[in-house]
């Protein structure tokens, strides 16, 4: 399952009262706090792996001097 996929299962009450929402963000900002305690460097690993630009298709490194 992809983030995106997670951003799509996870619908926030429109109905929730300040304070009710302000309970759900400590809650997520604790849990939050303890994976990142816990995960820190295997998190750190994948988000690098994720942002790593992807290699150009045909894996063809030529350059633009070669058109001239």
């Amino acid at each position: 399952m992809t983030r995106t996929d997670l951003r799509v299962l996870f619908e926030i009450p429109d109905y929730w009262t300040p304070e009710q929402a302000l309970a759900a963000y400590e809650l997520l900002d604790g849990l939050r706090e303890r994976i990142l305690c816990r995960y820190q460097a295997q998190i750190e690993d994948a988000l690098g792996e994720e942002w790593a630009p992807s290699p150009p298709p045909g894996g063809g490194g030529g350059s633009q001097s070669d058109a001239d």
